[in-house]
């Protein structure tokens, strides 16, 4: 085919707001109806071939943990090998298939997940992860699709990048896959990130070991039958559910190991990090090594902050689904001036949160992934009612008997370095430190040096001396930056993210940075005519 291709130039895909008497809201209601109602086995998937150990693990809804959504199979050592296997297999048809062609595959997928299947995906989300419509749908439709369709885009313009050729010779570039798998680690908060992990590296002609979230097989499950269908061949995607280390332990020591793709936590990405330094040697190539961690992620205000801006934000970055967004709302620093006309309304607002199951629309909250999670977060809120350097607002009633359910919570620190201002919770717990008007830059030193992490960050004030002061001083505190807004909610192809520090590689997810990671590039120089005589002109003598 011809190298002048141009793919469909892409547009974010647009949210629906399933308002009352649409279609897609029957449309969904429906689907949570019929995927609620039934029990499905989910096997592996392995060279395209459904695969049953018998080992399984329960899928249930964390908001109705009684209610079995499925029985997942697990893999153990030998079906992580046969997944290499089947990866290394496919790899040598995939990677030589025209980029166009596998550009396809990804713009059918996203056309599918447009259309027929936009409400799989979303029902399954609400019931496995506990997510609102509105959640659901900024996830695992529209995020999803515009991952697809931009990083085609993105992928055209990569391979584009060529360089200059002098006169006599041709030069060119030729992005490469890498060789071996690449193991992808995906988590449990976003849909949408299941299925860019694998889906990145694959486009650019990679083949994947996919371990998922052990608490969202389910919904992870919908998308490697998505892409089954867009016409993505066996092997390419080798869906292998397991424990953790049982299946990292097989892939990070395997000599075909080729890169990771993960988001996680900071200390699990760190000791897959130290296994693959020990086994540096083993390797094939040094294998890439991309991830997305951690995050307390900050609000700071200016005194002249507008403080209905600063609660919305408080609330919507905080609160949507359950905290539990690498970049959700941690810790905000709040001027005394900008507190005292805030902190009632803040309380007032927080109250009157509707929590329950998301099956029901007029709930803003689910419940928390799971039981760990529940406990954890139950822990954090249990020490500081027993504190005297914090107290709670707001919130902090929790109650497990049919769901993990905790309400969202204000905690207000007496400390700049109490242990809720420092650590990532994960949660529905937003912590709020109030400062001295007078200590604005001694605060903006404060946010630089508090946490390791580096992800997400916001600065709410009208003044625009602040705005450069906190741009400044903040420059390495956040790799997603927000001026007068929630720092959650990126935009593929508006907001690319990722962050530094302790938060990963910034590799920035939803850009082409994130797709140069997954390929090889040889140079090619071509002459077309060659030198004959060894000799230089500058050796002739006069």
């Amino acid at each position: 085919m011809s190298g002048d291709i141009k793919v469909p130039i892409p547009v974010n895909e647009p949210v629906l707001a399933y308002t009352s008497g649409t279609s897609e809201k029957e449309e969904l209601k429906e689907k949570l109806r019929t995927m609620s109602s039934e029990e499905i086995e989910i096997p592996l998937i392995i060279g395209g071939k459904d695969v049953r150990t018998g080992e399984t693990n329960n899928a249930v809804m964390p908001h109705r943990h009684a209610h079995l959504l499925a029985r997942g199979h697990r893999a153990g050592r030998s079906e992580v090998e046969a997944a290499i296997a089947a990866a290394v297999e496919a790899h040598r048809d995939w990677s030589e298939w025209p980029w166009e062609d596998r550009a396809a595959v990804f713009l059918r997928a996203a056309d599918l997940l447009a259309t027929t299947w936009r409400q799989t995906l979303n029902a399954s989300t609400m019931l496995c992860q506990s997510k609102t419509a509105h959640q659901a749908e900024i996830d695992a439709a529209a995020e999803l699709i515009d991952f697809f369709r931009f990083n085609v885009h993105f992928a055209e313009r990569l391979y584009g990048e060529q360089p200059i050729s002098a006169a006599g010779m041709w030069n060119r570039v030729e992005y490469r896959p890498l060789e071996g798998f690449i193991y992808v680690v995906t988590p449990f908060n976003f849909t949408s990130i299941a299925g860019n992990l694998p889906g990145a590296p694959v486009l650019m002609g990679n083949t994947v070991v996919w371990k998922p979230a052990s608490s969202t097989v389910f919904s992870g499950y919908y998308v490697a039958r998505l892409l089954e269908e867009a016409g993505l061949p066996p092997g390419v995607v080798n869906f292998v559910p397991g424990d953790a280390a049982t299946v990292s332990e097989v892939a990070l020591n395997h000599p075909d190991l080729a890169g990771i793709h993960f988001t996680g936590s900071t200390k699990v990405f760190q000791t897959m990090w130290r296994t693959v330094g020990q086994n540096i040697s083993n390797y094939r190539a040094y294998p890439r090594v991309v991830g997305e961690t951690g995050g307390k992620n900050f609000i700071i205000a200016h005194p002249s902050a507008e403080p209905q801006a600063l609660l919305t934000a408080m609330v919507r970055g905080g609160f949507e689904y359950q905290g539990q967004k690498c970049s959700a709302v941690s810790r905000v620093y709040i001027p005394k001036s900008v507190w005292a006309g805030l902190r009632d309304r803040l309380a007032d607002t927080v109250k009157e949160i509707a929590m329950g199951d998301p099956a029901d629309f007029s709930n803003f909250m689910g419940a928390v992934i799971d039981r760990p999670a529940y406990d954890k977060i139950v822990g954090y809120l249990d020490e500081v009612r027993a504190s005297d350097d914090a107290e709670i607002l707001v919130g902090g009633e929790s109650d497990d008997s049919e769901g993990y359910f905790i309400r969202p919570t204000i905690v207000v620190a007496k400390k700049p370095d109490y242990r809720t201002m420092c650590d990532e919770i994960f949660g529905p717990v937003v912590s709020v430190y109030v400062y001295d008007d007078a200590k604005w830059e001694e605060t903006l030193r404060l946010v630089d040096t508090t946490s390791p992490y580096a992800l997400t960050g916001a600065v709410f004030a009208t003044e625009r001396a602040a705005v450069r002061q906190a741009m400044r001083a903040l420059r390495y505190a956040a790799g997603n930056f927000y001026i007068n807004d929630k720092p959650t909610g990126a935009v593929v192809g508006q907001q690319p993210f990722g962050g530094g520090r302790a938060s990963g590689t910034n590799d920035k997810a939803g850009s082409m940075l994130n797709l140069v990671r997954w390929v090889s590039a040889r140079t090619i120089k071509e002459l077309s005519v060659s030198p004959i005589n060894y000799r230089y002109p500058f050796m002739e003598e006069e």
